[in-house]
């Protein structure tokens, strides 16, 4: 709801304070669980204010030999969040970057509808319940924000499971390629659709050929320059990894597959992310990929 991993962590917290407080207001009218899920909505929706990536400020970046652009320093980014691929297994789609980012674009109510049905998999009276609403204007509303997730949001069908040994192969190809500054192997394991996004810069880039050339100049310059390592658990239940440049935190990237190659990069150049994927800032002995 909120896309930020913090910002959630503090709203849990309010959630769990106002119900403690309320507990004797309860009056049994609704299960506990939709009691919780109106307070926990209702914290939301005041804190709610509009998370992006870049892909969501403008075109991409067609000249990709200049640097990267700063963005405006009171934007908000959409954040990564730590989920365990098992957990996520059944709704897997629901957790995804993509998914959470398509998300932003509804409004407010429209995206508290879609995650107490879809996601919540609570039933339509007691969302209108918990949200105010009639039970047609929560299908009404439910409707439209399917519509626009399957316009914004990929499909997911065709994407590789993560414990897939093609994945594994290919994770594995494209650490070696980072750790290498090869990019000619990088070339081997991303698709011609590929995206790269790197907030909190605004610039991003669309296509294989952009995106090696990207990197090839402005990252990959030289082999040894970065260390890579795999996280768990990963952000949104995608294959993730932590970058140090000469032994300290760098970025974490996320990284989505579709038909066993890279279909998008996101590369978070946010050192601070790092203590909440349980990942040291500077590097010390940690295990390899997992086999």
């Amino acid at each position: 709801m909120l896309g930020s991993a913090a910002d959630a962590e503090d709203a849990a917290q309010e959630t769990l304070l106002r119900a403690w407080r309320g507990f004797d207001r309860f009056e049994g009218r609704s299960s506990v669980r939709t009691w919780l899920h109106q307070i926990a909505t209702n914290v939301c929706l005041r804190a709610l204010e509009k998370r992006v990536l870049p892909a969501a400020l403008g075109a991409p970046e067609t000249h990709w030999e200049r640097p990267a652009r700063a963005a405006d320093p009171e934007t908000r980014w959409l954040g990564p969040l730590p989920i365990d691929p098992a957990e996520a297994a059944a709704n897997r789609q629901q957790v995804r970057l993509a998914f959470v980012a398509a998300l932003q674009h509804l409004p407010a109510r429209q995206r508290a509808v879609l995650l107490l049905r879809d996601v919540a998999d609570l039933p339509a009276d007691d969302v209108g319940k918990a949200l105010g609403m009639t039970t047609i204007a929560v299908n009404g509303a439910l409707l439209r924000a399917r519509k626009r997730i399957a316009r914004e949001a990929p499909d997911p069908a065709g994407m590789s499971e993560p414990d897939s040994a093609v994945m594994r192969a290919q994770l594995q190809r494209y650490v070696e390629a980072f750790e290498h500054a090869d990019v000619g192997a990088l070339q081997n394991v991303l698709r011609e659709d590929v995206t790269l996004e790197m907030p909190p810069h605004a610039t991003w880039f669309a296509g294989r050929d952009p995106v090696l050339g990207f990197l090839g100049t402005h990252v990959l310059r030289s082999p040894g320059l970065f260390t890579v390592r795999p996280v768990f658990p990963p952000a949104n239940g995608q294959p993730t990894l932590a970058l140090y440049a000469h032994g300290r935190a760098h970025a974490l990237q996320v990284l989505d597959f579709a038909a066993g190659r890279v279909r998008h990069i996101h590369i978070f150049l946010q050192p601070s992310l790092f203590p909440l994927f349980r990942q040291p800032v500077i590097l010390h002995a940690v295990p390899d990929l997992p086999s």
